[in-house]
């Protein structure tokens, strides 16, 4: 089912169940941003494929992955600082742009993969995570913790590697969890592998 939503493109990647904060200024975004705070509503974050976060409205990537702001504050006026949270990845079949340079994108939300265990094999990256969430402060990351669900593992993992977002993007696209968990290990021995 299609359905219309700001587009927000970033230079980063959203996962779903993923945090992301954001500082909001550019007059297009203030103006998103209340009608989300105001109707509850989602906007859908996506990689910049061509141009820049300021300015003149950039190409996002074809897939991306809808937000839902969780707190919000206006520590100035025309400024605001969120907190939103990956809910579900999306196909952007369409786009337009308003006259105020807001980008609109039909998309069709991708179905999630059914919850898919952890093999042993996968145990070292269960606990790699762990150990991460305890170090950053587990107030930056969604409740509760699935550590036994592949693909909540593989996206919490792809979000926190020191990667290009463009290999975030790849990742973001995979729909199989334990495919994207054995990438997910792949990039881990390439980056132990770099640093030895």
């Amino acid at each position: 089912m299609a359905m219309e939503i700001p587009i927000f493109p970033l230079g980063t990647v959203l996962f779903p169940g993923g945090r992301l904060p954001l500082r909001i200024f550019e007059p297009r975004y203030v103006e998103m941003t209340k009608a989300c705070i105001r109707d509850n509503t989602l906007f859908g974050v996506a990689l910049i494929v061509g141009g820049f976060e300021v300015g003149t409205p950039a190409v996002p990537a074809k897939v991306g992955c809808t937000a839902r702001i969780i707190d919000w504050d206006v520590p100035n006026p025309g400024l605001f600082t969120l907190n939103s949270q990956g809910e579900t990845a999306f196909r952007l079949l369409d786009r337009r742009t308003q006259p105020d340079g807001l980008i609109v994108g039909t998309v069709e939300l991708i179905e999630p993969p059914d919850p898919t265990g952890v093999p042993e094999r996968y145990a070292p990256m269960q606990q790699l995570l762990a150990d991460l969430i305890q170090e950053i402060g587990e107030d930056n990351f969604a409740k509760p913790p699935r550590f036994d669900d592949a693909a909540w593992v593989a996206c919490r993992l792809a979000e926190l590697l020191p990667i290009p977002p463009e290999r975030k993007q790849k990742l973001l696209e995979a729909t199989r969890p334990l495919a994207m968990l054995s990438d997910v290990e792949t990039l881990l021995r390439d980056l132990r592998d770099d640093r030895s």
